[in-house]
């Protein structure tokens, strides 16, 4: 997972309620541009994974998405991926280690960690066996409660430190991603953003990836 073109790394929205229409929502979004990995992301009320959920959806939707060959990683549980035959798993500070979680899913599972705002930390989840490292958030967000805010000379400044790639979150949409894309971001994670876009999903994944060949030519 480390491209020198930025990639758009997809984050389901924490509910879903009508799995049909995420589905042809999904369908339409990964037709319309690249996307490299798609993280299921189901949330309880009490922001906690919601195990039958996550289940649910990928039932539905994960062989078609791996079809498509976009990496499918479960949030928080590394023993949820494992049942689920999933590519990964991304882990915060409260779950399993990197360690950990490497040891149970293999040396070519996707295991990324959030690092917050703290190259320490992200430097621990590389030298544990990470695969990427999560900064932000660098723009307010209505998904994640307690976000710690980021700038983007992070990003640039990890580029410099190391070859981990490296991923941008945090209230992200087309019209505010050049900063972070310019500044080195390898992929930008994003839910909110794609998932209510005015002009839909599809033309949200088409504008992103406009984005990252312009920026990519520059």
């Amino acid at each position: 997972m480390s491209p020198s073109r930025c990639r758009l790394y997809l984050i389901t929205p924490p509910r879903i309620a009508d799995l049909d229409a995420f589905g042809a929502d999904l369908d339409a979004a990964l037709g319309a541009g690249d996307v490299a990995c798609l993280q299921l992301r189901l949330k309880t009320e009490g922001d906690r994974i919601d195990e039958p959920a996550t289940r649910r959806i990928a039932k539905a939707l994960m062989a078609p998405v791996q079809d498509a060959g976009v990496a499918v990683v479960i949030n928080d549980s590394p023993a949820l991926a494992l049942e689920l035959g999933a590519d990964g798993v991304h882990l915060g500070p409260s779950d399993m280690s990197v360690k950990d979680a490497r040891k149970l899913l293999g040396p070519d599972a996707i295991v990324g960690a959030s690092a917050k705002s703290s190259y320490h930390a992200a430097m621990e989840a590389g030298e544990a066996g990470a695969d990427y490292v999560a900064f932000g958030a660098f723009y307010p967000t209505t998904t994640k409660a307690g976000a710690t805010p980021a700038s983007p000379d992070l990003l640039t400044n990890w580029q410099a430190m190391t070859e981990l790639p490296c991923v941008a979150i945090g209230g992200i949409t087309v019209d505010n991603a050049r900063p972070l894309v310019a500044a080195g971001a390898d992929f930008l994670a994003v839910s909110s953003g794609v998932w209510s876009a005015e002009g839909g999903p599809a033309s949200a994944v088409a504008g992103f990836n406009a984005l990252f060949d312009e920026v990519d030519k520059a």
